[in-house]
């Protein structure tokens, strides 16, 4: 199912278009403007030309087979992956690697093309919906890279296969363990695998002679222990550090996110992340050892932020998914962040009849029947007040929690869940926090509250600010929230909206301009709105295709246009 300007069944037309529009946004190159939608570039000695055009924050949308290079012989021809990566910067090695991952990407896509029947997914219970989401990141060109996989594991174990697995359950030496538990070993055992489950651990541990008080319990992904056992864990089991029990117990469904897997035969359990060691979009897709015993130390925290908050409950409705167990091998090297695994809370846990769960990128996608996700709830609350309603929910939690709380969360549409009731936004909920939440001790509205992270880690103790989860710029938490909610999020909502609805993408942010201004007005939140620069004319944003490219430092930057910039005289004097 694809995004609005794709062309079904041709996934190197998006590739494409998506890379050439991350190298303009990024300027990796520069370009000019003929006529109202024709773009020129020149990359090496090789002219290219697409129709184009610029959305908020300069964000650029290419339309489909428009993008061509001109031949020897002076004409215009359509242009390929191949020639545009050769005028990229960086090194070979990565121009190298960029191409395999995009060409991994159009393989994968055209599988899922050839292989996967059609499917209603707006009838689809949550788990089915999170692993049929398969048109991936919106900006990104490595966008279903699953570098590492191949046809057949993306068969076994990619979510829109929609194959259900069981963990594989092993017992790893407890001297290299670490762990982060809400009650005790064996008591969390029971209650998250079951007495039946627990009892055929028991009875295969014995059967190997191996006691409790020389190993843990350790849950890893099918596809992650054949990957282990062929190489980097060899060493480690050869030395008795590492013992298979065998996989059994309850079968789970991978997500979008692919390494974070839903419980099928119990849909209240919690889901478990997991290491895998496939590359996908920017990131290897391990876990940061740091941050896996963390984890619940941080969702105790935010948690208990929203709780105590009453306007989370009747002003800006927000629930929190807690990573509430967290449990890490211990390794250097190669087999660094390898093992591990991470349990949060279901959504559908805590719905209440009648409400139903979906990840909020959903509302960016077309359907079979080339109609939105969302147009029968368009249609049946009206536009506007369904998009207004819409805005409210998503942004207002949000935005609140980092204005009045101090608190950065990660909210792309895979992190954000919608409630909603037939169709009707109710609530926000936000999911994963361990890699992805951001504070400023100067700016948090209760820093006593926050976790004593110097006791949590000896990494923590001789960190510097951005090297984890704290900073001493402001700009770092705006540039999280804004990127991710905005720039790379309600972004493709808004461009949807343009393409489908014919609104003008002015009008919807013109409505979240509204959003934030009334919110300034109702809490006198001015002075820190401000203080984090939010309408600033221009803003930082994260370059992910020069990340790719230069691979030199963590992050990347580039300078856009700030389109909640537009500011009138009734916000120059907010309070």
């Amino acid at each position: 199912m694809p995004l609005p300007l794709d062309l079904a069944g041709h996934p190197e037309d998006r590739v494409l278009r998506q890379l050439v529009a991350a190298l303009l946004f990024e300027g990796l190159t520069s370009f000019t403007l003929r006529g109202e939608d024709r773009v020129a570039f020149t990359l090496e000695d090789s002219d290219y030309r697409c129709r184009a055009s610029f959305s908020a924050f300069g964000r650029v949308r290419i339309r489909p087979g428009s993008i061509e290079m001109k031949g020897d012989d002076g004409r215009w021809i359509a242009a390929t992956l191949a020639s545009v990566v050769r005028g990229l910067p960086g090194t070979g090695i990565t121009r190298g690697k960029l191409l395999r991952e995009m060409e991994q990407t159009i393989a994968l896509c055209r599988w899922n093309s050839d292989n996967i029947p059609h499917r209603d997914r707006r009838a689809m219970s949550f788990a089915d919906l999170d692993a049929a989401l398969d048109e991936g990141h919106p900006y990104h060109p490595c966008f279903k890279a699953r570098y590492g996989f191949t046809t057949k594991d993306n068969q076994s174990f990619g979510p829109e296969s929609m194959q259900p697995f069981q963990l594989v359950w092993v017992l790893h030496a407890r001297a290299e363990i670490s762990q982060e538990l809400p009650d005790e070993e064996r008591d969390f055992w029971r209650r998250e695998l079951g007495e039946d489950v627990w009892d055929e651990i028991e009875s295969r541990r014995q059967a190997k002679g191996l006691a409790w008080a020389d190993f843990a319990l350790v849950p890893m992904h099918p596809w992650q222990w054949q990957h282990l056992m062929s190489g980097p864990a060899d060493e480690f089991v050869a030395a008795g550090g590492l013992h298979a029990l065998g996989a059994f117990g309850d079968r789970y469904l991978a997500s979008q996110s692919l390494r974070t897997l839903h419980n099928l035969d119990r849909p209240s359990a919690a889901t478990i992340k997991l290491p895998l060691d496939v590359v996908n979009t920017s990131s290897r897709r391990i876990l940061d050892p740091h941050s896996v015993c963390t984890a619940p130390v941080l969702s105790r925290w935010i948690a208990g932020m929203v709780e105590a908050d009453t306007a989370f409950t009747d002003r800006y409705p927000l629930a929190i998914l807690q990573e509430y167990a967290g449990v890490l091998g211990q390794h250097e090297g190669k087999l660094s962040g390898q093992i591990g695994a991470i349990w949060r809370e279901s959504a559908t846990a805590g719905l209440n009849p009648g409400e139903k769960v979906i990840p909020l990128n959903a509302l960016m996608m077309l359907e079979e029947d080339g109609k939105p996700f969302i147009d029968l709830w368009v249609q049946r609350f009206g536009l506007m007040p369904w998009l207004n309603r819409l805005l409210e929910i998503a942004i207002l939690p949000v935005w609140h929690l980092l204005v009045h709380h101090g608190l950065a969360v990660e909210a792309h549409g895979q992190n954000m869940l919608l409630v909603h009731r037939d169709g009707w936004p109710e609530r926000l909920v936000l999911r994963d926090f361990h890699e992805s939440i951001e504070f400023s001790p100067a700016f948090l509205r209760d820093p006593d509250a926050a976790p004593d992270f110097l006791s949590l880690n000896p990494l923590y103790r001789d960190a510097k600010p951005d090297q984890y989860y704290w900073t001493d710029n402001l700009d770092f938490l705006r540039e999280l929230v804004v990127d991710t909610l905005f720039i790379y999020n309600l972004s493709e909502v808004a461009h949807l909206f343009e393409e489908i609805y014919r609104l003008p993408e002015t009008v919807f942010w013109e409505q979240v301009d509204h959003l934030l201004h009334g919110y300034a007005h109702e809490h006198g939140a001015g002075r820190r709105m401000a203080a984090l620069g939010y309408d600033q004319p221009t803003i930082l944003t994260e370059s992910l295709l020069t990340r790719k490219l230069l691979a030199r430092d963590p992050e990347y930057h580039h300078r856009i246009p700030n389109i909640l910039a537009n500011v009138t005289p009734q916000r120059r004097t907010m309070p």
